[in-house]
Protein backbone atom coordinates (compact mmCIF):
# COMPACT_ATOMS: atom_id res chain seq x y z
CA UNK A 1 0.00 0.00 0.00
CA UNK A 2 0.83 3.07 -0.78
CA UNK A 3 -0.02 6.18 1.61
CA UNK A 4 0.15 10.30 1.41
CA UNK A 5 -0.11 12.30 4.66
CA UNK A 6 -1.20 15.59 4.55
CA UNK A 7 -1.30 18.55 7.13
CA UNK A 8 -2.04 21.66 7.39
CA UNK A 9 -1.70 23.73 10.53
CA UNK A 10 -4.85 25.78 10.02
CA UNK A 11 -8.07 26.21 8.26
CA UNK A 12 -7.03 29.03 6.08
CA UNK A 13 -4.06 27.01 4.43
CA UNK A 14 -5.08 24.80 1.93
CA UNK A 15 -3.69 20.79 1.29
CA UNK A 16 -4.05 21.68 -2.27
CA UNK A 17 -0.29 22.49 -2.74
CA UNK A 18 0.91 19.47 -0.59
CA UNK A 19 -1.60 17.02 -2.78
CA UNK A 20 -0.46 18.59 -6.00
CA UNK A 21 3.32 18.26 -4.90
CA UNK A 22 2.75 14.51 -4.01
CA UNK A 23 0.87 13.76 -6.88
CA UNK A 24 3.80 14.97 -9.39
CA UNK A 25 6.38 13.25 -7.56
CA UNK A 26 3.90 10.11 -7.48
CA UNK A 27 4.02 9.86 -11.78
CA UNK A 28 7.41 10.80 -11.79
CA UNK A 29 7.64 7.67 -9.96
CA UNK A 30 4.86 5.54 -11.43
CA UNK A 31 3.46 5.13 -8.12
CA UNK A 32 -0.62 5.00 -7.71
CA UNK A 33 -1.72 6.28 -4.10
CA UNK A 34 -3.76 4.18 -2.74
CA UNK A 35 -4.71 5.98 0.54
CA UNK A 36 -4.45 10.32 1.21
CA UNK A 37 -4.27 10.92 4.86
CA UNK A 38 -5.12 14.64 5.46
CA UNK A 39 -5.53 16.53 8.77
CA UNK A 40 -6.09 20.51 9.98
CA UNK A 41 -3.82 20.32 12.81
CA UNK A 42 -0.65 22.01 14.75
CA UNK A 43 2.28 20.02 14.24
CA UNK A 44 3.15 20.22 18.01
CA UNK A 45 0.51 18.34 18.78
CA UNK A 46 1.32 14.82 19.41
CA UNK A 47 1.16 12.52 16.58
CA UNK A 48 -0.93 10.00 18.77
CA UNK A 49 -3.46 13.08 18.75
CA UNK A 50 -3.50 13.20 15.24
CA UNK A 51 -4.53 11.08 12.15
CA UNK A 52 -1.64 10.03 11.54
CA UNK A 53 -0.93 8.27 14.75
CA UNK A 54 -3.77 6.14 13.46
CA UNK A 55 -2.11 5.80 10.32
CA UNK A 56 1.28 4.43 11.89
CA UNK A 57 -0.51 2.08 13.49
CA UNK A 58 -2.17 0.81 10.16
CA UNK A 59 1.02 1.09 7.80
CA UNK A 60 2.70 -2.34 8.22
CA UNK A 61 6.44 -4.15 6.40
CA UNK A 62 6.50 -3.00 2.36
CA UNK A 63 3.73 -0.06 2.94
CA UNK A 64 4.96 3.31 1.62
CA UNK A 65 4.48 6.79 2.94
CA UNK A 66 4.77 9.91 1.16
CA UNK A 67 4.80 13.23 3.13
CA UNK A 68 5.58 16.50 0.85
CA UNK A 69 8.04 17.45 3.46
CA UNK A 70 9.55 16.47 6.90
CA UNK A 71 8.14 18.85 8.58
CA UNK A 72 4.25 17.85 7.93
CA UNK A 73 5.25 14.64 10.74
CA UNK A 74 5.92 17.28 13.31
CA UNK A 75 7.56 20.36 14.62
CA UNK A 76 9.10 18.79 17.60
CA UNK A 77 12.64 17.15 16.47
CA UNK A 78 12.44 14.48 18.77
CA UNK A 79 9.06 13.38 17.65
CA UNK A 80 9.99 13.36 13.67
CA UNK A 81 12.83 11.40 14.50
CA UNK A 82 11.08 8.89 16.78
CA UNK A 83 7.90 8.78 13.78
CA UNK A 84 11.40 7.98 11.48
CA UNK A 85 12.38 5.22 13.44
CA UNK A 86 8.95 3.34 14.22
CA UNK A 87 8.70 3.29 10.20
CA UNK A 88 12.57 2.02 10.04
CA UNK A 89 11.52 -1.01 13.06
CA UNK A 90 8.50 -1.40 10.38
CA UNK A 91 10.51 -1.96 7.40
CA UNK A 92 8.18 1.08 6.15
CA UNK A 93 9.55 3.32 3.56
CA UNK A 94 9.01 6.71 3.68
CA UNK A 95 9.54 9.50 0.80
CA UNK A 96 9.67 13.63 1.42
CA UNK A 97 9.37 15.41 -1.83
CA UNK A 98 10.77 18.40 -0.76
CA UNK A 99 14.43 16.83 1.06
CA UNK A 100 14.30 13.79 -1.50
CA UNK A 101 14.47 11.59 1.58
CA UNK A 102 14.34 7.97 0.73
CA UNK A 103 14.22 6.29 4.29
CA UNK A 104 14.01 2.50 4.68
CA UNK A 105 16.70 -0.68 4.22
CA UNK A 106 19.50 1.80 3.59
CA UNK A 107 22.51 3.66 4.79
CA UNK A 108 20.98 6.70 5.30
CA UNK A 109 18.23 5.42 7.14
CA UNK A 110 21.07 3.61 9.37
CA UNK A 111 22.76 6.75 9.92
CA UNK A 112 19.35 8.59 10.83
CA UNK A 113 18.68 5.31 13.56
CA UNK A 114 22.02 6.04 14.90
CA UNK A 115 21.28 9.71 14.77
CA UNK A 116 17.99 9.04 17.07
CA UNK A 117 19.31 6.50 19.51
CA UNK A 118 21.73 8.78 20.41
CA UNK A 119 19.72 11.70 20.84
CA UNK A 120 17.06 9.33 22.99
CA UNK A 121 20.45 8.09 25.40
CA UNK A 122 21.69 12.13 25.38
CA UNK A 123 18.33 12.97 26.50
CA UNK A 124 18.38 10.17 29.23
CA UNK A 125 21.46 11.12 30.28
CA UNK A 126 20.42 14.62 30.67
CA UNK A 127 17.78 13.81 32.49
CA UNK A 128 19.46 11.60 34.98
CA UNK A 129 22.08 14.65 35.14
CA UNK A 130 19.08 16.95 36.00
CA UNK A 131 18.02 14.49 38.74
CA UNK A 132 21.66 14.38 40.45
CA UNK A 133 22.15 17.38 40.48
CA UNK A 134 18.44 18.68 41.89
CA UNK A 135 18.87 15.81 45.04
CA UNK A 136 22.98 17.22 45.54
CA UNK A 137 21.25 20.32 46.21
CA UNK A 138 18.91 18.77 48.45
CA UNK A 139 21.21 17.52 50.91
CA UNK A 140 23.60 20.32 50.59
CA UNK A 141 20.62 22.74 51.95
CA UNK A 142 20.01 19.40 55.03
CA UNK A 143 16.83 18.31 53.60
CA UNK A 144 16.30 14.79 54.39
CA UNK A 145 15.57 12.11 51.56
CA UNK A 146 13.15 10.00 51.32
CA UNK A 147 9.51 9.26 53.41
CA UNK A 148 9.40 9.45 56.81
CA UNK A 149 9.41 5.92 58.82
CA UNK A 150 5.74 4.49 57.90
CA UNK A 151 5.36 7.25 55.22
CA UNK A 152 3.94 10.58 54.99
CA UNK A 153 0.74 9.94 53.35
CA UNK A 154 -0.88 8.31 56.37
CA UNK A 155 0.01 11.51 58.32
CA UNK A 156 -2.03 13.84 56.42
CA UNK A 157 -4.78 11.57 55.20
CA UNK A 158 -5.91 11.90 58.50
CA UNK A 159 -4.65 15.31 59.73
CA UNK A 160 -7.59 17.49 60.91
CA UNK A 161 -9.26 14.02 61.97
CA UNK A 162 -7.98 13.61 65.18
CA UNK A 163 -11.48 14.70 67.41
CA UNK A 164 -13.25 12.44 65.67
CA UNK A 165 -10.54 9.33 65.90
CA UNK A 166 -10.42 10.07 69.42
CA UNK A 167 -13.69 10.48 70.13
CA UNK A 168 -14.27 6.71 68.28
CA UNK A 169 -11.30 5.58 70.54
CA UNK A 170 -13.28 6.46 73.57
CA UNK A 171 -16.41 5.06 72.57
CA UNK A 172 -14.65 1.46 71.99
CA UNK A 173 -14.85 1.51 68.05
CA UNK A 174 -12.46 -1.17 66.33
CA UNK A 175 -9.84 -0.25 64.58
CA UNK A 176 -11.23 -1.88 61.38
CA UNK A 177 -14.55 0.05 62.03
CA UNK A 178 -12.85 3.23 62.49
CA UNK A 179 -10.92 2.05 58.92
CA UNK A 180 -13.74 2.09 57.62
CA UNK A 181 -15.29 5.00 58.38
CA UNK A 182 -12.29 7.08 57.73
CA UNK A 183 -11.86 5.60 54.47
CA UNK A 184 -8.52 4.65 55.08
CA UNK A 185 -6.45 1.49 55.68
CA UNK A 186 -5.93 -0.68 58.86
CA UNK A 187 -1.99 0.25 58.24
CA UNK A 188 -2.41 3.68 57.54
CA UNK A 189 -4.71 4.25 60.90
CA UNK A 190 -2.34 2.46 62.89
CA UNK A 191 0.71 4.53 61.46
CA UNK A 192 -1.04 7.38 62.34
CA UNK A 193 -1.94 6.49 65.93
CA UNK A 194 1.01 5.56 66.64
CA UNK A 195 3.22 8.65 65.32
CA UNK A 196 0.27 10.61 67.51
CA UNK A 197 1.66 8.47 70.58
CA UNK A 198 -0.99 6.41 71.07
CA UNK A 199 1.36 3.00 71.73
CA UNK A 200 -1.92 1.26 69.76
CA UNK A 201 -0.95 -1.15 66.46
CA UNK A 202 -2.88 -3.06 64.27
CA UNK A 203 -4.13 -6.25 65.32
Amino acid sequence: MIYAYIRVSTDKQTVENQRFEINRFARQRDFQIDVWVEETVSGTRSAKDRKLGVLLKRIKKGDTLIVSEISRLGRRLMEVMSILNACMLKNVILLTVKEKYELGNNIQSQILAFAFSLSAQIERDLISQRTREGLARRIASGQKLGRPMGGHNSKYKLTGKEEKIKAMLEAGTSKAEMARKLKVSRNTLAAFLSRNGTGIHSN
